[in-house]
């Protein structure tokens, strides 16, 4: 069933304006009520309107009210055995820490998988499949997803690259053309150089993707296509960089099978060859 519902408008909360935010703050506090009625009723019921109840589901990026409400839905039937994000406290156990980390990751895979628009996904994978080059653009620990995707991609005869040095991915993008991809990665979908980069892209008429945190952002702005991640609202050790991490990596790994899987036997063929490759160097005792 569809769902993430009570996700979107989780993380979304902080961006409304006033009156969006009181629907979704009614809608948070009272789920199981909120699906049962009509836009009107919930714009009454929040000390809105209707029309304000429509305005947020176009904020939050969905088809409408039935489409937020069967998200819900979906949300409600789900186990109550989540925890939510936990943070590590002064002299932790490693038993401790080990439940807690492992808590965390699944609960960002989940929401990410939960956030994740198919028909986006779909349009990402099929321009991705047919590049002639794909650009993976990220900086700081958004780098470290952009390295994974190159690796991945060149292993099923993909001309991938991935950039720390914005100096030199500006100077391969302004060289791209209608044939080649970028994706900027970006969590928080701020970052100016991911930013400037897409826009040098699009001048350049590169299909440009985004993967940032879910809502609206200067980064998300900037692509064609727009893929999210979960926000993962942990607390002190968030700025560790954890979950989203984990989160950037579960969508890059979701583009790459699904580019295999398109075109099965050959990336049969290039893994293995790769494979071989790289046993090459093996010390044979």
């Amino acid at each position: 069933m569809t769902n993430g519902g009570l996700v979107i408008l989780a993380e979304m909360l902080d961006k409304l304006p006033p009156s969006e935010k009181k629907i979704a703050s009614y809608i948070l506090d009272h789920p199981q009520e909120s699906i049962s009625l009509t836009a009107n009723e919930l714009g009454k019921r929040s000390s809105t309107s209707g029309a304000a109840v429509i305005r947020l589901c176009k904020s939050l990026n969905l088809k409408g009210f039935q489409d937020l409400k069967l998200r819900i839905a979906g949300d409600l039937q789900k186990p109550d055995d989540q925890v939510g994000y936990q943070d590590i406290q002064p002299n932790e156990s490693a038993s401790s820490i080990i439940k807690k980390m492992t808590d965390n990751s699944i609960q960002t895979i989940r929401e990410t998988a939960n956030l994740l628009n198919t028909e986006e996904l779909q349009k990402a994978v099929e321009v991705m499949r047919g590049a002639r080059q794909i650009h993976f653009i990220g900086v700081g620990a958004s780098s470290i997803a952009a390295e994974d995707a190159q690796h991945k991609f060149l292993r099923i005869d993909k001309t991938a690259y991935a950039f720390k040095d914005m100096h030199m991915a500006a100077t391969l993008v302004a060289n791209a053309s209608e044939d080649d991809v970028v994706v900027g990665i970006s969590f928080s979908g701020e970052t100016q150089e991911i930013t400037k980069i897409l826009q040098l892209a699009n001048e350049n008429q590169a299909t440009t993707i985004s993967l940032t945190r879910y809502g609206k952002s200067n980064v998300s702005d900037q692509a064609k296509i727009n893929l999210y991640t979960s926000a993962t609202n942990e607390p002190t050790f968030r700025s560790g960089a954890t979950s989203s991490r984990i989160a950037q990596l579960q969508v890059i790994d979701i583009l790459f099978m699904c580019v295999a899987s398109l075109q099965y036997e050959d990336s049969v063929k290039h893994l293995g060859a790769t494979r071989d490759a790289v046993d090459f160097f093996k010390w044979q005792w």
